[in-house]
């Protein structure tokens, strides 16, 4: 994107903090100037008005409280006119913890983040860069422009990313404007859409590259073992802590986690989790110490968070920790045009695994798999291909290669219904028929965890809870 003329970049425009009390600003100051940036600071909503209107700045550091007011009301005042007057302008909130609904409307009417009081030089320092790494990734946007694949794969590492089609393309051109900032990113999607294939490419194009990627699967952590599992245990915290443990936050120190399912938490589970995405701190189970950590956070889910806070299911003031930027990942319904390229990726990998060196679909099965639904998405076609290959064995799938297999499972799911009345009376305990339905819905789902908690009226991690409960390994 072409400069305006006489614009100044960002990195030589200064911070303007915005606080009524001398000894905050001077130290914000201060820190600001120890870490290489400008700033300027006044007192009142007037002064910072005049202020933003007679020189530009990067961006703004505002306290929610002035004077004698403790309502907030007059920050979030101050935030509506600077926004309206400098709609692009990033602003960071500075709040008490017990303050957070404010910080929350503030985000809501365009605030880029909150820190709440009392903060940590790390604190404001990774919100002032992720700030202005965000507003910069905003400028270098094309406008209205997609590029090709091609441009793409000149400037960044996407191989596993698979397609042409205009919808991937632009997710994968917001996923390399971004990847390089600290931001939080929360994917969203259908299951089998690929959300972990993108946690993996933002992690491959950032600075942290070289440090891990940290996967958890929240899903799959039984509520009483959230705190063990996150942040680690040290002996003798509970009965079973037989040796120290590192938590996952600690595994991921300097590097990304991946926290997928992020909407099967329970309450008390986000608190928690709020608590470390806050202040960048936590303590090991069994550990007074509090201990720091240096992460992005990158998570994952198909539910929708915000008919969950809606519902009182999700909170607020973590959904807006967890989703600086939103990536929604189309279906694969939605871009059938490349299932040619994806299916083609699967025979190459297809071949290898069983020595099959010429594989390849017909053009009319390819039609016809353009022509499906998908609702398992990306993950049901490789289900699907590699089935047709094993059951036909053949070595050019045709399209009544995968109409047979389709046929075939229809005839099990028809005979299954027709054999599974339920039994006499005495002839099983609940338990025994609980066990019984899910398994009979892992089988009907293939084993797509997200399908058969919802076909069992459950959350993922109620499935999981029972999955530990009846011994069952899906």
């Amino acid at each position: 994107m072409v400069d305006k003329p006489n614009k100044i970049p960002d990195s030589i425009l200064p911070i303007l903090i915005v606080d009524d009390d001398p000894s905050v600003t001077a130290s914000l100051a201060l820190l600001l100037k120890q870490a290489g940036y400008a700033s300027q600071s006044v007192s009142s909503p007037a002064e910072a008005l005049r202020s933003i209107e007679s020189k530009p700045y990067s961006m703004v550091l505002q306290d929610l409280n002035f004077s004698r007011q403790t309502s907030g009301e007059e920050g979030l005042r101050l935030l509506g006119e600077i926004k309206a007057r400098k709609p692009r302008l990033p602003v960071v909130l500075i709040t008490a913890w017990g303050s957070i609904e404010l910080a929350v409307q503030g985000v809501r009417a365009g605030a880029s983040d909150f820190i709440t009081k009392p903060w940590t030089h790390q604190q404001i320092l990774q919100a002032v860069r992720t700030a202005l790494g965000l507003a910069e990734a905003q400028s270098s946007k094309p406008a209205n422009k997609v590029p090709t694949r091609e441009e793409l794969d000149a400037h960044y590492e996407f191989k596993e990313m698979v397609g042409t089609d205009p919808k991937l393309l632009r997710v994968l051109e917001l996923i390399g404007r971004i990847a390089a900032t600290d931001a939080s990113v929360l994917i969203t999607g259908e299951s089998g859409t690929g959300k972990e294939l993108i946690a993996e490419a933002i992690h491959r194009n950032s600075h942290r590259k070289a440090a891990p990627l940290v996967k958890v699967n929240l899903g799959g952590i039984p509520a009483q073992l959230f705190e063990s599992e996150m942040f680690g245990h040290v002996k003798g915290a509970f009965t079973d802590a037989k040796q120290d443990r590192k938590g996952r936050f600690e595994m991921a120190d300097s590097g990304t986690i991946f926290l997928d399912e992020i909407g099967d938490l329970d309450a008390s589970a986000q608190v928690k989790l709020l608590r470390v995405l806050q202040d960048r701190t936590y303590e090991v189970l069994g550990s007074s110490q509090t201990r720091t950590v240096d992460v992005r956070v990158v998570s994952a889910t198909n539910r929708n968070l915000a008919e969950m806070v809606a519902h009182g299911q999700f909170r607020e003031d973590l959904l807006y920790r967890l989703n600086l930027i939103a990536i929604h990942l189309p279906s694969l319904r939605e871009r059938a045009g490349d299932i040619p390229l994806i299916a083609a990726r699967f025979l190459e990998n297809l071949a290898k695994v069983y020595r099959r060196s010429e594989l390849s679909i017909s053009e009319s099965a390819m039609r016809w798999l353009q022509a499906q639904p998908w609702p398992g998405n990306i993950r049901q076609l490789r289900h699907v291909i590699e089935r047709a290959l094993l059951v036909s064995g053949k070595d050019v799938l045709e399209r009544e290669d995968f109409e047979l297999m389709m046929a075939m499972d229809a005839r099990a799911e028809v005979q299954e219904e027709s054999q599974d009345a339920l039994p006499q009376v005495g002839a099983m305990t609940l338990d025994d028929i609980e066990r019984a339905m899910i398994l009979k819905a892992l089988k009907h789902h293939d084993g797509n965890i997200s399908r058969v908690a919802e076909a069992l009226g459950l959350s993922r991690a109620a499935l999981y809870r029972r999955f530990e409960k009846f011994g069952i390994k899906p």
